[in-house]
């Protein structure tokens, strides 16, 4: 299995990486563009005259990414955080992450990842907005069971991101991701959403208990955590947060939290609420094997069993029982019982949700309304 990293665990590269201003090199003749072979043929210039034709014809489409490239960079900031004195390893030591620019209520502030900034503190986090300003925030918020973190900044002049709807991207839908890989400012990489409902990775020192991520190709690497993920219409629908790599750097499978995750988190922090988190009301079985699986109908290991039904709750309503078997919840389908403990609990409360149950062998669907998980309740 490829080893999960942190993005924020990789410092911004150091002027050390790169060759002295005044080392001496190759010299480089550029080649006059207007140049060209006497041995290509009318037919070779011909078919190029029409290919550039052709492009032009189609630049309003490929134009697209340039557009929605200049709406959100200036929206997103460079965040390098000095770990406190008691977090420090070496006296040079620095985090280094991704943050993107919102507005709730009128006010300012910076979504990123709790890793990002963690070890640190408001003197110590340099933020460097799109056009080279740098600032500090004056207030830190931050969730460790999600990764969250929202920043409070006092400059008013920050445009803010447009925000999308995470609920309604689809696989196989084009996304982009922009951040600081490796210290590089306003880095922009295309690619899709892979997959969604993604949970059971393992994070490491920068464990999220909770997960539903979203999965994409577009290139993250060390230096993007916290920076957004954003739809071909330029709304944010993902919080970048980490890779799954062999070797430190992007391979292809990248983790965002989806931005209504986000947004939900961060507005309770910011408001002083306590985060409320979905409560379904069932009990799940943690014995459920393929043995059961085979008998409750099922062609293989997956969804989880409800053993127990909370009366009144969510689950009473939308006429659950017990040895249904949950195979899929808000159009994820359900590979254990984590897995639906993770999807309840990130849930909007109050949001009707799709539930699909196995029962007597036969696929049965209902909807359910969350409820606020009770502080006293172990149940799902």
């Amino acid at each position: 299995m490829s080893r999960l990293l942190n993005l924020a665990v990789f410092a911004a590269l150091t002027g050390s990486a790169f060759a002295p201003a005044n080392a001496q090199g190759p010299t480089l003749t550029p080649v006059p563009a207007t140049q060209v072979s006497s041995a290509e043929s009318p037919e070779r210039i011909q078919a190029f005259e029409e290919l550039a034709r052709d492009v032009a014809a189609m630049q309003p489409q490929l134009g697209l990414i340039t557009r929605v490239v200049k709406l959100v960079t200036p929206s997103v900031v460079h965040i390098e955080a000095r770990p406190l004195k008691e977090f420090r390893v070496r006296s040079d030591m620095q985090e280094a992450g991704s943050g993107v620019v919102v507005n709730f209520d009128g006010a300012n502030y910076l979504l990123t990842n709790r890793h990002v900034i963690k070890n640190s503190a408001e003197p110590y986090i340099r933020i460097q907005l799109a056009d080279g300003r740098v600032t500090t925030p004056n207030r830190i918020w931050s969730d460790e069971n999600t990764d969250v973190a929202v920043m409070q900044v006092s400059d008013t002049r920050l445009p803010p991101a447009h925000l999308g709807n995470s609920d309604t991207v689809e696989i196989g839908e084009y996304v982009l991701a922009v951040g600081s890989p490796f210290g590089l400012s306003q880095s922009v990489t295309r690619g899709i959403i892979s997959a969604k409902g993604r949970y059971n990775l393992d994070l490491g020192d920068g464990a999220v208990d909770y997960q539903n991520f979203l999965q994409t190709d577009a290139a993250i690497n060390p230096g993007n955590s916290g920076g957004p993920l954003i739809n071909m219409r330029g709304e944010v629908v993902g919080l970048n947060t980490a890779i799954a790599s062999n070797s430190g750097g992007n391979e292809g499978i990248g983790f965002s939290i989806p931005i209504n995750i986000v947004t939900r988190i961060a507005r309770q922090l910011i408001t002083g609420r306590e985060i409320a988190w979905g409560f379904l009301g069932v009990k799940l079985d943690g014995y459920f094997d393929e043995q059961r699986a085979k008998a409750a109908g099922l062609p293989q290991l997956v969804g989880a069993r409800v053993k127990g039904v909370e009366p009144n709750s969510p689950a009473a309503l939308a006429e659950l029982r017990e040895d249904d078997v949950i195979i899929a919840f808000d159009g994820v389908r359900i590979e254990d019982d984590e897995h639906l403990i993770s999807l309840v609990k990130l849930a909007e409360i109050g949001r009707p949700v799709e539930v699909v149950v196995v029962r007597g062998g036969s696929p049965w669907r209902t909807r359910v309304e969350l409820s606020n998980r009770p502080a006293s309740e172990l149940s799902e």
